[in-house]
């Protein structure tokens, strides 16, 4: 892909009478802000979020709970269901933003998040670097959550990855945009900044449900009445997308739209979002329809069946255009067997090994799944 111009199911039985996994849900996120600690919440819709803190907009821009203060929550969560958000978690990490308050929050949320966003970011009592890394590490050990993260107000862009000092790993589960956002705060129209990434976090919803979470989610327009806190010029754009941060541009009659879609990886098979979104569905998907393997004897007829479910799932992903390639041979492969399930290990683990592709036919990035074994007694 150009660094100056980034890119833009069937369930039926199988001929085996495997069902193949349905796929699970790409875009479910958690919003953590500045908020008194307690049990996350689930919402569907902005009125479930604002039926709770009922409260003139300057306030409610606050989004005071229990005393503590979370000067971006609101507008991220606004946002979010703006630009086509679903299902999300509000969790709160304590009213000073501490390390230990996001590590608490992390460990809090519930398994079906897979989109984490942290709108109060830099507004913490201790280094966002820091807690920026705590995030990117949780996700990466995840690992089928993504790190949405943002800039600084007003920091050097160019300098963050650097400053974050992510591992690899760590970095394939990280993505980064800016600048921030200029949007209406007050009821008599005076304008603030908020971060950017519950508009993006939104759209990533929007384009998952239209098209997949395949589809590059890039020169996509933000709804909503937002400015950006300042106008880059293609060659300031240029520069960030390579070091894998991503900007947001504004074009006459187009809007704000988002126009880079790379995470901080600089590895070639994980540098783009996509892809990388696209693996953590897989796994999360395989992995969830076949944990019945568990409980089964680890033999040749287990995974036979093991590979004609997940077969059956990667075709049908194959039919909607998610993995490129003329047949199912050019776009993926499954390795269930003896050479991945020698014998000494067998009686602890099933392992699924998959390659699939993502940018080119043929062209295979690997994944692997490996199931905890408990076979029935003898």
């Amino acid at each position: 892909m150009n660094d100056r111009a980034p890119g833009v199911s069937s369930n039926d039985l199988s001929s085996s009478g495997v069902r193949p996994p349905s796929g699970s849900s790409t875009s479910i996120a958690a919003l953590v802000g500045h908020l008194q600690a307690g049990e996350p919440r689930r919402i569907t819709t902005w009125k479930e979020f604002d039926k709770d803190a009922p409260m003139a907009d300057e306030e409610k821009r606050a989004a005071e709970s229990g005393g503590a203060r979370s000067p971006y929550l609101a507008d991220a969560v606004s946002g979010w269901f703006a630009n086509g958000g679903g299902t999300c978690w509000i969790v709160g990490a304590g009213q000073d933003g501490s390390i230990a308050g996001y590590e608490a929050a992390l460990a809090s949320l519930d398994p079906e998040v897979n989109i984490v966003i942290t709108p109060d970011l830099w507004e913490g009592g201790d280094d966002g670097a820091m807690i920026a890394r705590v995030i990117a590490r949780h996700c990466a050990a995840a690992p089928t959550r993504m790190a949405l993260l943002h800039t600084a107000k007003d920091a050097d862009a160019a300098a963050l990855p650097k400053r974050l000092g992510l591992n690899e790993e760590e970095a394939q589960y990280t993505t980064v945009y800016h600048p921030w956002l200029s949007v209406s705060g007050t009821s008599r129209g005076e304008t603030r900044l908020i971060p950017p990434t519950g508009h993006v976090a939104g759209t990533w919803a929007r384009t998952d449900a239209e098209h997949g979470v395949h589809q590059v989610p890039t020169r996509v327009a933000l709804r909503g009445r937002t400015r950006l806190q300042r106008r880059l010029t293609a060659a300031e754009q240029g520069a960030l997308n390579h070091m894998g941060v991503n900007c947001l541009r504004a074009f006459p009659g187009q809007g704000t739209l988002i126009w880079g879609a790379r995470t901080l990886s600089q590895d070639s098979d994980w540098r783009y979002l996509h892809v990388r979104r696209l693996a953590n569905h897989l796994t999360e998907s395989i992995s969830s329809e076949t944990r019945w393997a568990a409980f089964e004897r680890n033999d040749e007829r287990l995974r036979a069946t093991v590979r004609a479910t997940v077969t059956s799932f990667l075709t049908s992903k194959w039919r909607t255009g998610a993995l490129l390639g003329k047949t199912p041979e050019d776009s993926f492969h499954v390795i269930c067997d003896d050479s991945n399930n020698p014998p000494e290990t067998a009686q602890g683990s099933l392992s699924i090994h998959v390659g699939f592709a993502a940018l080119r036919p043929a062209e295979l990035i690997s994944i692997s799944i490996v199931i905890a074994h408990r076979p029935p007694a003898e």
